[in-house]
């Protein structure tokens, strides 16, 4: 008896190895011939080590194989399940059994009724696949061995330990109930996982979308702003002269951010040249003059002479310009903007101070991630590219901070 339940215990875990695989296989449920293959494969090696191992009573041989016949019958296809009934006869032939031509039509009943069923029952819920996966078991193994004693015209042996062969049928059953119901569940959790990442992916382009929309929206700021001053009939012509081409390059910078976007698969090659910091500040703060007055925010510079680093002179741009944005920003009643650029024993430190309204610590450390803004409506996409620029020039930045008081921004560029 102990050997019989170390043999059904066998067997069980030779039903439940297609689990492990299955997740996997899942995966290929859009490619119907794959999903197929790989299903009978599992399916069928587990067969053929289920009937290598089947356990005797009473003269008859049992095994779980009508548990993998009712698991390709509801999730297989047709097609598949008639491969593996088709592989119970050969490894039945090759295992030495006797009679397996009566045995092969014995198993004709339960394959043409199965096939009608099989429409509607794929419609039907969890609850009741589950359920009619232990009745559908049981009825495979019933009808078969029922009509393979019949023909043999020894139906007696069936009823030679009932209680034994009831409890097999038991077994097999709720083995066939579990092994559906944990599919079903793997099925559910697919499908969710497929519904999350396609709204990841709906996310991710909406908020690339809000990223180019809030970074081409900083350069039509200052041409709306500039624009706005050519309007200016006592203007000097130098002057507008000088505005005219301040509006063309931050028009040519909007056209350079969407080429970015559009080229993030297949990035170019870094534009890499020697830039004079304080020739960049100065065109930043002149840029971020109209919104800053607009928000009642006075610019100041500090700058030395012969400050440089090595990068992409429209990216830096870009960077201090989406900085400086959101510096004034940070001072909703007006303020002071602080552009102060040193050289260290180091290299350089550019240094953008404001008297807002600072940040806690812990928005600090989460400042620069992915989606993270202190903005009621940012993104922080554009912060994250700011800072990306700038460490892609092998910068560091280092911010200090303090609630009501304001926010330093130390960038700093190696010699």
């Amino acid at each position: 008896m102990l050997n019989d339940y170390k043999d059904f215990l066998l067997n069980m875990f030779f039903v439940a190895s297609p689990l492990v695989f299955y997740p996997y296989i899942l995966k290929t449920k859009n490619k119907p011939l794959l999903y197929g293959l790989f299903l009978y494969l599992v399916l069928a090696v587990s067969l053929i080590c289920t009937m290598s191992f089947s356990v005797q009573i009473e003269g008859l041989s049992y095994d779980f194989r009508s548990v993998l016949l009712t698991v390709s019958f509801i999730y297989a296809g047709p097609f598949v399940s008639l491969l593996l009934y088709f592989t119970l006869i050969v490894c039945r032939f090759a295992l030495g059994n006797p009679n397996n031509l009566l045995y092969a039509v014995s198993l004709l009943p339960s394959v043409i009724l199965f096939l009608l069923l099989r429409k509607h029952y794929a419609s039907v819920s969890a609850k009741r696949k589950t359920f009619s996966a232990a009745l559908i078991c049981t009825f495979i193994k019933f009808l078969t061995i029922f009509a393979y004693l019949g023909f043999l015209g020894d139906l007696v042996l069936w009823f030679k330990s009932p209680l034994d062969t009831l409890g097999t049928y038991l077994v097999q059953a709720l083995t066939a109930a579990a092994f559906v119901c944990l599919m079903e569940l793997a099925n559910k959790y697919f499908v969710m996982q497929e519904e999350i990442v396609a709204s990841e992916k709906m996310k991710i382009v909406s908020d690339i979308a809000a990223s180019v929309a809030h970074e081409i929206r900083n350069p039509l700021t200052s041409v709306r702003g500039f624009i706005q001053l050519l309007g200016n009939g006592d203007l000097p012509l130098q002057r507008r002269e000088y505005y005219r081409n301040i509006c063309l390059d931050e028009l040519d910078r909007a056209q350079n951010i969407i080429s970015d976007y559009l080229t993030l698969a297949k990035p170019d090659p870094e534009v890499v040249e020697r830039i004079d910091l304080k020739e960049e500040v100065e065109y930043v703060s002149q840029i971020l003059l109209a919104y800053a007055n607009y928000n009642n925010v006075v610019i100041q510079t500090q700058l030395c002479d012969e400050a440089y680093a090595e990068g992409d002179r429209h990216k830096l741009r870009q960077a201090l310009i989406n900085i400086g944005k959101n510096v004034i920003e940070a001072m909703p009643g007006g303020g002071q903007l602080l552009f102060a650029l040193k050289k260290t024993n180091g290299g350089v430190v550019l240094t953008v101070s404001d008297t807002g309204v600072g940040m806690t610590p812990e928005q600090i450390s989460r400042l620069g991630t992915p989606y993270y803004s202190t903005k009621e409506k940012g993104t922080g996409l554009g912060t994250m590219v700011s800072f990306g620029i700038i460490k892609k020039m092998h910068g560091k930045i280092e911010i200090k901070s303090e609630l009501g008081v304001g926010t330093e921004y130390h960038i700093i560029f190696a010699a």
